[in-house]
C-alpha cells in the first residue's frame, strides 16, 4: 500500500516538485544529505529562481547586443541550459531556485504566447490569396504528422515526437510551450525539443540564403519559402531580410499564416486531452476546449486587426513579449541535463534532421507549384 501511496502524493504535487522527485529517484544515489535539504529550501519560493531568470534573460540581451546575430531567445536557452550544468548555480537550479525557474518557463510562456497574437493582421494574412494559404496549411499539415510519425519510429519517448512536429511546422519556441501547456509536457522533454528547434531553426539563417540563387528563387519566392520553412518569427525575419524588402514582406506574411494555425492545433490537442482525462464520463467536469492563453492569443490578433492600437504600443508590446519568452526559455534551459539526454541525443539529431529536410523541401515545392 505504500508505493501507491507514494505515487498518488507525487501525483497530487505541484508540477516543479514532482519533475525534482523523477530527478532525485534518476539521480540521487549517493546523495542522501543532499536531497534531504531541498524540501526545506522550496519553502523559500519562486522569487530566488524569478531572481535568477531576470539576471539570465538580462545576459542573453547582452549578448545579442555583441553579437546581432545570436537571437534573445537562442541566448537565453543556451544561458539556462549552462547555468544547469555549473556546479553550484546546477545545484541552486535544482533545488531552492527550481519553483521560480518552473513558474518562468510555464507562466511567462503563456503570458508570451498571448502577446504574439499582437504580431498578427488577419487581413494582411487573408491578402496572401487562396493559392498561397492552401500551400502553407499543407505544408504544415505533413511536416506535422511526418514528423510526428518518424519521431515515433525512431523511438522518442513521452511528447518529445509530438512537441518537435509542433515546433517544426509552427512556429518553434513558441508552439511548443502552447503544446506542452495543454499536454502538461514533462519539462525536460520540452527543453530538449526548444533546443533542437532552436538550433536548427538559427542554422536556417546562415544556410538558405545560400541557396537562393541556385535555386533559381526570386526575391518574393525565397520569402514566401522562408516564411514556410523557417521555425520562429525571429528567425523568419533574419533569414529573409538577406534577400531585401520584398523577400522579407512576404516571409512575414506565409508565417504569420503559419502562427494561425497554432489556436486550432491546441485546440484539437486540448479536447483530446481533456477526453483522455475524463474517459467520456457523465458529470466530470471537463476542461475548456480552448485554453485561456490560446484565447487570449485570438482576442490580441483580434484586436491587432482593427487598427485601433498605435505603433509605438504595438513595438512595446513586442519588446515584452521577447523578454517574456526569453524567460520561459531560460526557465525551461535551466531543467536540461545533457547526461540524462544522451540516451535519446542521437535519435532527436536525426528527427531534427530529417524533419529540417522535409520542412524545406515541402515548403520549396509549395512555393514552385504556387509561382
Amino acid at each position: 500500500m505504500a508505493a501507491p501511496a507514494a505515487r498518488a502524493a507525487r501525483a497530487d504535487a505541484p508540477r516543479g516538485v514532482r519533475w525534482a522527485v523523477r530527478r532525485g529517484a534518476g539521480h540521487g544515489a549517493g546523495r542522501g544529505v543532499r536531497g534531504a535539504g531541498r524540501g526545506p529550501e522550496r519553502a523559500a519560493g519562486p522569487l530566488p529562481g524569478l531572481a535568477l531568470v531576470a539576471a539570465g534573460v538580462c545576459a542573453a540581451f547582452g549578448v545579442h547586443l555583441l553579437v546581432p546575430t545570436v537571437p534573445v531567445l537562442t541566448a537565453a536557452m543556451v544561458l539556462g541550459v549552462a547555468v544547469a550544468h555549473l556546479p553550484r548555480a546546477g545545484r541552486f537550479a535544482r533545488g531552492r531556485g527550481r519553483p521560480g525557474l518552473s513558474l518562468a518557463g510555464r507562466r511567462l510562456m503563456r503570458l508570451g504566447i498571448v502577446l504574439l497574437g499582437l504580431e498578427l493582421s488577419l487581413g494582411q494574412v487573408l491578402d496572401l490569396g487562396w493559392g498561397t494559404a492552401t500551400m502553407v496549411v499543407g505544408v504544415v499539415v505533413a511536416t506535422f504528422f511526418g514528423t510526428l510519425w518518424l519521431g515515433r519510429r525512431l523511438g522518442l519517448t513521452g511528447d518529445q515526437p509530438l512537441l518537435v512536429a509542433t515546433g517544426y511546422a509552427i512556429c518553434g519556441a513558441s508552439a511548443i510551450g502552447a503544446v506542452s501547456e495543454v499536454r502538461r509536457s514533462d519539462e525536460r522533454d520540452v527543453a530538449a525539443s526548444v533546443a533542437l528547434v532552436t538550433l536548427c531553426g538559427t542554422l536556417a539563417i546562415a544556410v538558405l540564403p545560400l541557396l537562393h540563387q541556385p535555386l533559381g528563387l526570386s526575391d518574393a519566392e525565397f520569402g514566401r519559402w522562408v516564411g514556410a520553412g523557417v521555425h520562429d518569427v525571429g528567425q523568419v525575419v533574419a533569414t529573409a531580410q538577406t534577400a531585401g524588402s520584398a523577400a522579407l514582406g512576404e516571409a512575414v506574411l506565409v508565417k504569420l499564416l503559419r502562427v494561425v494555425l497554432l489556436a486550432p492545433l491546441v485546440a484539437v490537442l486540448a479536447g483530446l486531452v481533456a477526453r483522455r482525462r475524463t474517459g467520456g464520463a457523465a458529470g466530470v467536469r471537463r476542461p475548456p476546449p480552448v485554453p485561456l492563453f490560446v484565447a487570449g492569443f485570438l482576442a490580441a490578433a483580434a484586436l491587432r486587426t482593427t487598427g485601433v492600437l498605435p505603433g509605438g504600443l504595438l513595438e512595446g508590446a513586442a519588446t515584452v513579449r521577447e523578454v517574456l519568452l526569453a524567460a520561459a526559455l531560460f526557465g525551461l534551459g535551466s531543467g536540461v541535463f545533457l547526461p540524462a539526454l544522451t540516451g535519446t541525443g542521437r535519435r532527436m539529431a536525426a528527427l531534427g534532421a530529417a524533419a529540417w529536410v522535409v520542412v524545406a523541401g515541402l515548403s520549396y515545392g509549395g512555393v514552385l507549384l504556387t509561382a
